[in-house]
């Protein structure tokens, strides 16, 4: 056996003289990642990055940005997807977690800006070497990744063309390891997940009750104030509707291997219960991964099959806020405006209630009633979710002479699933959508289904060679892949409440031809797509000093019209290892890199943007759809087009630039290293305007410019490594500032402006100034620099904010004494802005009087005898277009807190069952320090009205290795 060659859980190779381990150690110039704490002592150590498709090069000799995350960092986390788990661990890496939903996919991961008006910005996945969508984390289980590597320059991603414009991240899971006996593994977690708090100063019974009263609204107004302070219902609807749950995780793994095969199997369950009622997540994961060798160690095989299954049970209303959707299904709502003065669980069922009231308005005090029916579960809103995904890997590689390589993978990713959501018939929204309608039976049901399959092959020769100081590589390679994608779906409206089964068509109301709204609505999608790529490398090296890197690709996307189909992109790169020098020798200097890199790229996802979708599977809409209209111009029918074709939509262009400088001193002791980028994108896809003579007043193209430009630093010190006592502490930060250099004209949507010169969604509103001290009302600027109390849209202007984190990144420690542990990760983002629609409604009287809950601020209003407030008068009119809600979301959070104890080898000896074991509890999202006043101020939207926020979560758990 060749024991000099030694693969590790980072996905590094390590080249190691006279001895074989199983362990890790990470570079901190690539990572700032914790190590194993059973690392095994070694020396003469060289890394080998992977960059993917068979390429390697040793650390010193790789000239790209890249950095690793070890397997460690994710193992035993109480999250769904690793995204959470990674948060803060990379530079130039930005990810946040939309919502805390229990098998949520809605988390945003941006690589070095958002590089895109309205195409997808999310960057290219690749497990092991098979493309596949970020909602396939859901079924990966995090306790099978070896490593993700996260490439960020275009050194590193311009051999992945189009696809790799935004970043790549390379997972790679886990596998077995020649000669070693069989090992199994189990570990096992269990907490509780408990929702955080907001900050709004939401208003308590007495507190609301004197509001209306000084507000002379509803029935505060007809209560004195002995009444006020003698009501004896004070309840706190938060409690009602939030209750903390369990969240558990389970897993087994074997490990083996003999002379030429090693093998990897592991079993995976996970259990997230929901804050908010009816909301569970529920996973299964199997995964078998081998890896083989003939005799003569010249051909090389691995064969990798993942198999998942999930449940969700989910609110489908997350999000949203109108009054016939949201506020009777979204407690995230409901219970910040219901009434405290209320009593919980007046009325039994929806029938009781919708008898009782006989009308759906929430007005008085009926939505608290009308919320609390969801507690009922699946009798009143559903809505559930199941997923099947199998994944499947085979890789070959061969030796044709010592220099030649052929290598093939092949790939299929399959996804299946199927979804019932609605409202059952005893719903009392049901009840009250019956009798409005004058029918017999409400509710509805709402089935989906979809299939997906990925197909991926690659294949290459390569060709490396020592010429005395020069070392090349060269590679050829091909790439095709092919999606299909198949969906349909059905709406049932009415529902027997005596029969109905959710998700078997039982119960279904028969179609009444004198009743339409029984009638079932059905579609279907059916989509193919596919794309062909060409691509060669170089890679030189000279003493170990001096290196060029050089990438070409041809690739081909059908969503394309003929003469766009085909792009070329390229990258070359350079580095110089300064420490090599004769004069670099005793200098203060342990090591000292510097680097360069350039490339192009192209961006084909042109509408994929927040899009929880294959990109292959989204066209461009080079299509003519024509819509037929009855009363047209001069109230004569007519045909209009509905969507303008345009042939000439092309791939988004990005040239990307980057200089980086690694660096060890202090005996190794301190390492980091830093880099700064330019990324340019030209060629953006957005809607243009057009002449309204054409039937539309927009068309899709390509025009303009924009421009993302940061820097990144990464630093690892390890401050004591010695028997007892081990203490490193690790920091990342990045800088990322876009502007738009080149656009057409302005494009506003909603309070967002995209101007050139400005950044990518900067807020435009009006400029508030406060409480008019006279007569409570409150004062704007208008557009001629004049004190308003009428805020108009013409006195909208930019504000120089957006809600794009400027400053990002992560600290922490790793400690170690005794075999106890103490472990911490802080992750921060700062300079971003989000609008709170949610204390807009705390803050606005008009709620209060229309019957809902508000904040305990208004008790501060402005009146004759309160002129000095910052609250304006309950009388005032209030507008919803000015900047007094926009608010600086930047936060700090201690993400992750792990305390244990590895118990010591001398309690297990060779007869034990047991080897090895460590305990440990640990804390998720434990404290968040911001200005920010609602629950979460993390994610890239907008607006965070009723958005499920991410828990709280504090767990236990043990390893054990048999």
């Amino acid at each position: 056996m060749n024991d000099k060659i030694r693969v590790l859980s980072v996905g590094v190779l390590f080249f190691i003289n006279g001895m074989y381990s199983a362990q890790t150690k990470p570079d901190a110039t690539n990572s700032v990642q914790k190590t194993k704490r059973d690392t095994a002592k070694t020396k003469d150590i060289e890394e080998v990055v992977i960059l993917g498709y068979n390429r390697t090069l040793t650390k010193p000799k790789d000239v790209s940005a890249n950095t690793t995350i070890n397997a460690e960092v994710m193992e035993n986390r109480p999250n769904v997807s690793f995204l959470n788990s990674i948060q803060g661990s990379a530079p130039g890496v930005t990810i946040a977690s939309n919502s805390g939903s229990p098998g949520s996919a809605k988390i945003d991961l941006v690589i070095r800006g958002i590089s895109s008006l309205s195409a997808d910005t999310e960057p290219l996945v690749i497990i092991d070497g098979v493309p596949t969508g970020a909602n396939q984390f859901r079924n990966l289980n995090a306790e099978d990744i070896e490593s993700i590597s996260i490439l960020r320059d275009a050194a590193a991603t311009s051999i992945y063309g189009n696809r790799g414009a935004n970043g790549v991240l390379l997972i790679r899971t886990k596998g077995g390891k020649f000669n070693s006996k069989l090992k199994l593994s189990y570990s096992a977690m269990t907490g509780v997940s408990i929702m955080p708090k907001n900050k709004y100063n939401i208003a308590d019974a007495h507190q609301l009750l004197k509001i209306q009263k000084n507000g002379k609204a509803l029935l505060g107004n007809t209560l004195t104030d002995q009444q006020i302070a003698d009501w004896d219902v004070n309840t706190d609807w938060e409690k009602v509707f939030f209750k903390a749950d369990v969240t558990q995780q389970h897993n087994v793994s074997a490990t083996f291997g003999g002379e030429n095969t090693s093998v990897y199997s592991s079993l995976g369950y996970l259990e997230q219960g929901g804050l908010v009622p009816n909301t569970k997540f529920q996973r299964f994961t199997f995964r078998n991964n081998i890896t083989g060798r003939s005799e003569d160690k010249r051909f090389n095989y691995t064969a990798i099959i993942g198999l998942g299954y999930s449940k969700r049970s989910q609110l489908n209303q997350e999000g949203n806020s109108g009054i016939n959707g949201n506020v009777v299904q979204n407690p995230l709502i409901g219970s910040f405006i219901a009434l405290p003065y209320l009593r919980s669980g007046q009325y039994a069922t929806g029938r009781d209630l919708f008898n009782a009231i006989g009308t759906a308005s929430s007005a008085n005090g009926n939505f608290a009633y009308v919320l609390e029916d969801v507690l009922k579960g699946d009798q009143s809103v559903f809505g559930k979710f199941n997923e099947t995904s199998i994944f499947t890997s085979a890789t070959t590689s061969y030796k044709l002479t010592d220099d030649f390589t052929l290598n093939n993978r092949t790939g299929v990713d399959f996804k299946m699933g199927n979804s019932f959501a609605g409202r059952h018939p005893n719903g009392y929204l049901s009840i009250v959508v019956a009798a409005t309608n004058a029918i017999e039976y409400g509710g509805f049901e709402t089935i989906g289904n979809f299939r997906e399959l990925n197909f991926t092959t690659v294949s290459s020769v390569n060709y490396n060679k020592v010429f005395g100081a020069h070392t090349i590589g060269l590679g050829a390679y091909m790439e095709y892949n092919k999606v299909h994608f198949y969906s349909s779906g059905q709406t049932q409206n009415g529902l027997d409440p005596k029969t109905f089964v959710i998700g078997t068509g039982v119960g279904y109301i028969p179609f009444d031809p004198d009743k339409d709204i029984y009638l079932p609505a059905v579609g279907a999608t059916k989509i193919t797509g596919g794309a062909l790529s060409y691509f060669a490398t170089a890679d030189y090296d000279y003493a170990d000093k001096y290196g060029f890197s050089g990438t070409i690709r041809r690739d081909g996307n059908y969503r394309f019209a003929p003469g766009n189909k085909w792009g070329t992109f390229w990258s070359v790169g350079g580095r110089w290892n300064i420490d090599k020098e004769a004069f670099m020798e005793g200098g203060f200097f342990d090591m000292l890199k510097l680097r360069a890199s350039y490339g192009t790229q192209g961006n084909a996802n042109v509408i994929a943007a927040g899009d929880d979708t294959n990109p292959l599977l989204l066209a461009t809409g080079i299509s003519r759809e024509i819509n037929v209209v009855a009363n047209g111009y001069g109230n004569t029918p007519g045909y209009f087009l509905s969507n303008i074709a345009n042939a000439g939509v092309q791939w988004e262009e990005i040239k990307q630039g980057n200089i980086g400088l690694d660096f060890k001193f202090l005996k190794n002791k301190l390492e980091g290293n830093v880099d700064v980028y330019q990324k340019n994108t030209d060629m953006l896809y957005y809607n243009i305007p057009s002449s309204a003579i054409l039937s539309q007043y927009t068309y899709r193209g390509n025009y303009g410019s924009l421009k993302n430009e940061g820097v990144e630093l990464v630093l690892r010190y390890n401050v004591f490594n010695n028997q007892n006592y081990k203490l490193a502490l690790f920091a990342n930060a990045s800088y990322n500032e876009n502007k738009i250099t080149k656009l057409l004209v302005p494009v506003t949507t909603g309070s967002l402006l995209l101007q050139e010169g400005g950044t990518i969604n900067e807020w435009n509103l009006v400029p508030y100034l406060g409480v008019n001290p006279n007569n409570g009302n409150e004062l704007y600027l208008d557009a001629n620099g004049n004190v308003s109390e009428q805020a108009l849209n013409q006195d909208r202007r930019k504000t120089g904010k957006n809600y794009f984190p400027k400053y990002t990144g992560g600290f922490g420690l790793n400690s170690e004494y005794k075999g106890f542990f103490l472990d911490a990760l802080f992750s921060f983002q700062a300079k971003f802005w989000r609008s709170d629609n949610q204390l807009s409604w705390a803050l606005n009287p008009a709620y209060m009087r229309s019957g809902n809950n508000v904040s305990a601020d208004l008790l501060n209003a402005w009146t004759p005898d309160n002129r000095e407030t910052d609250i304006p008068s309950l009388d005032a009119p209030i507008s919803s277009i000015t900047d007094r809600l926009l608010f600086d979301a930047s936060y700090l959070r201690l993400k992750n807190i792990t305390v244990g104890y590895n118990v010591p080898k001398k309690f297990f000896n060779e007869n034990s069952v047991i080897k090895s074991a460590k305990i440990f509890v640990q804390g998720e999202n434990i404290v968040t320090w911001t200005k920010w006043r609602g629950y979460d101020p993390e994610g890239l939207g907008t607006f965070p009205l009723s958005i499920y926020p991410n828990p709280r979560t504090f767990s236990l758990g043990v390893n054990l290795d048999f």
